[in-house]
């Protein structure tokens, strides 16, 4: 991978973060954001997933809303942006990336999975434009 283009992606993932609202930030605080290039090998098993590109982001964790203090101990609940899964998203029907569209998919897919942070299922995602 080029590294050139992974800072590109990284940048513009910051232009999104600092366009996003204080209530973002505040969720984001409660959980740490990762960006990476592809799913592990084990996720992509995991959601039966044939192709690299094809998972945009990944909460892992409790949404907060079936949290509970009698829960055994867990890992830190993740946010993860996946680069090949959103730039396969926002390209264009001649393959092009414009960087407006890859701003809204990355906004779309952060919210998303801040979403399922805080209980949101697929449907009301879909519902609320993020799915």
């Amino acid at each position: 991978m080029n590294p050139r283009l992974r800072e590109r992606f990284d940048r513009v993932v910051e232009e999104v973060l600092a366009q996003m609202p204080p209530l973002v930030h505040e969720a984001l605080q409660q959980v740490p954001l990762h960006v990476e290039d592809y799913p592990a090998a084990e996720v992509m098993k995991e959601f039966g997933l044939k192709y690299r590109d094809e998972l945009c982001g990944l909460h892992q964790g409790v949404p907060i809303t079936k949290k509970s203090i009698e829960d055994p101990c867990r890992l830190p609940d993740t946010v993860t942006l996946y680069r090949e899964g959103i730039l396969a998203q926002a390209r264009d029907r001649q393959g092009r990336i414009r960087k407006a569209r890859l701003r809204e998919e990355i906004r779309i897919t952060l919210l998303h999975e801040l979403g399922h942070q805080h209980g949101l299922d697929e449907e009301q995602l879909r519902q609320l434009g993020y799915g």
